[in-house]
């Protein structure tokens, strides 16, 4: 433990801040933490160059909560993600290392949630704001003293955000806020755009550099499933019926779901067991060493009680909710695949956090292929294999030594062996569904979540996909002069927002954002206002451009 301490202490951070860093299970500040933390403690404004999954988050966060009053009842800190679902993640950061912070509020402003609640929120003195630039942006306009009393910024991902088009709102955001200011900007790369916001905006910056190396997880097999977030419980029980494991540890993000799943799957007659970080260190070591004897075949987990867990016979690992990083995803499926064994690790993602498998695919540098659910066929199918597997080796001198009962027995009852093996197999298995009609009926399937989009994922604007068949086939709205509308196959079954079309063309067409007019996600294809004069060269340009991984084939619309 002293090894622990001694890693984040010598960072000189408030104590309150040490003390919930230590509390998470971090052991040792990694390299942009040891080169960003006191450059921003100092106060100078910095440009942080490192991609996801380094701890940039903690880099930042860490020395602005040791900078901040919590006695003062305003905003202090604003950082800037450039989507919903980041700024979520960022927020729930800061929420985890102020905890030993009584007084401090963070508060997320995004699109796609009611205003009202956020602006009063702001109002009301919360010191963090982590917000989306076209969100905030809506709030200045109702209240443009918003951001007065901010003295420190952070541009997170200052890349995407140009990539999305928010320049604009970002000169906006830059003119409500102290000339005073602290701002640190951090980007994984530093295109020309990104300097010129660094010439005009920072004062004297220092530069911080971190090369990352890909983190590869080679001896292990990885998939994922797309599933809706109230479906993750049944995927998991179906997930277990035709995966053939040893040992598996899964992982969740609070205790209360640890225990909640664990006791699932008790319920279905498995050997399984929670640890979290309310668990005393003597029932945790119980925990464990029944995971390695066999008492225990499955660990239900948050990734602080998983910490330092070593059992040679975990063969899978089950990531039931997303981690927060690439590197809490690296650590968590290293707890199989050990010392030349192979192992296999799942990941539930829901249709919100497909942003967040492709930052784990880039950083790690391998795809994580998507696999479907079990269908009752295939659950069917494993469960008669098990029971193949487990009679088997029955079998071989069972007549010699059981020939006589077996005799007297269908006597006795009046039954043929046909029948007394029936009702026999009916005990051993405790009435599990041994016919796909029972399977389907007992177990009903999850719907896949594939090409589908929760409610509240919405882009920052708040788009909504278009809902209905009959929506799809009307008629567009009329064009301004001098526009031309384009259609691409890309809608909303895609995972594709607005600002998704919007990025990738002002990136790859070279346009600036007023050139491009209205844009309408529909659920299976999407319209897209460009200029008329020059189309068909800007065409050219972006037909090898891809959005979320599939080609974009943008072409004039005919509207006969």
């Amino acid at each position: 433990m002293t090894q622990e301490i001694g890693g984040f202490a010598a960072l000189n951070l408030n104590p309150n801040v040490l003390a919930a860093v230590i509390a998470t299970g971090y052991e040792e500040p990694s390299a942009i933490q040891v080169q960003a933390i006191p450059v921003i403690l100092a106060g100078h404004d910095m440009i942080g160059q490192a991609q996801t999954g380094t701890g940039k988050t903690a880099a930042f966060a860490l020395p602005i909560l040791s900078r901040i009053d919590p006695a003062k009842r305003q905003p202090q800190a604003l950082i800037l993600a450039p989507t919903r679902e980041l700024a979520l993640q960022v927020a729930t950061a800061f929420e985890t290392y102020a905890k030993q912070m009584p007084g401090v509020n963070v508060i997320a402003v995004y699109g796609g949630a009611p205003m009202g609640p956020q602006l009063k929120a702001i109002r009301n003195g919360a010191q963090i704001v982590v917000a989306t630039p076209g969100r905030l942006v809506d709030h200045l306009r109702r209240d443009e003293k918003v951001l007065s009393t901010i003295q420190h910024l952070v541009l997170d991902e200052a890349d995407e955000m140009l990539k999305l088009g928010f320049m604009d709102d970002l000169e906006v955001i830059f003119k409500a806020m102290p000339e005073s200011r602290q701002t640190v900007l951090f980007s994984a790369t530093l295109p020309h755009s990104i300097r010129a916001i660094a010439e005009k905006h920072l004062r004297d910056p220092k530069h911080v550099k971190i090369e990352t190396k890909t983190q590869t997880v080679t001896a292990i097999e990885q998939a994922h499933l797309m599933v809706h977030a109230d479906q993750k419980h049944a995927a998991v029980l179906r997930l277990l019926e035709v995966e053939e494991f040893d040992a598996l540890i899964g992982f969740v993000r609070t205790k209360q779901a640890t225990l909640d799943l664990a006791a699932a799957l008790e319920a279905k007659g498995y050997k399984a067991a929670a640890l979290n970080g309310d668990i005393a260190q003597n029932q945790r070591e119980r925990v464990i060493d029944s995971l390695k004897d066999g008492r225990l075949d499955i660990v239900i987990a948050t990734d602080v009680a998983a910490r330092g867990l070593d059992v040679p016979r975990i063969t899978h690992v089950m990531n039931v909710d997303m981690p927060y990083d690439p590197e809490s995803y690296v650590h968590r499926i290293g707890r199989t695949g050990r010392a030349g064994r192979t192992g296999r690790a799942l990941l539930l993602v829901t249709p919100r956090e497909r942003r967040m498998l492709q930052v784990i695919e880039r950083v790690t540098g391998q795809k994580v292929g998507e696999v479907k659910l079990p269908n009752a066929q295939q659950v069917l199918d494993a469960r008669i294999k098990k029971l193949t597997n487990s009679l088997a080796p029955l079998v071989a001198d069972a007549e010699a030594s059981h020939g006589e009962l077996l005799d007297r027995l269908t006597a006795d009852i009046g039954c043929s062996p046909r029948a007394l093996a029936a009702a026999l197999l009916r005990k051993a298995t405790n009435g599990q569904a041994l016919t796909l009609a029972e399977v389907e009926r007992d177990q009903p399937l999850v719907p896949s979540s594939t090409g589908t989009r929760e409610r509240s994922e919405r882009s920052d604007r708040g788009e909504r996909p278009e809902r209905d068949g009959s929506r799809e086939r009307r008629a567009p709205v009329p064009l301004a002069e001098g526009r031309a509308r384009c259609r691409t196959a890309l809608g909303a079954r895609d995972g594709i927002a607005a600002k998704n079309l919007l990025g990738a063309i002002l990136n790859e067409g070279g346009l600036v954002r007023e050139a491009i007019g209205r844009i309408q996600v529909r659920e299976s294809f999407s319209l897209v206002e460009l200029p008329e004069e020059g189309l068909e060269r800007l065409l050219t340009k972006l037909k090898d451009t891809r959005v979320g991984g599939k080609p974009l084939k943008l072409r004039r619309y005919r509207e006969d």
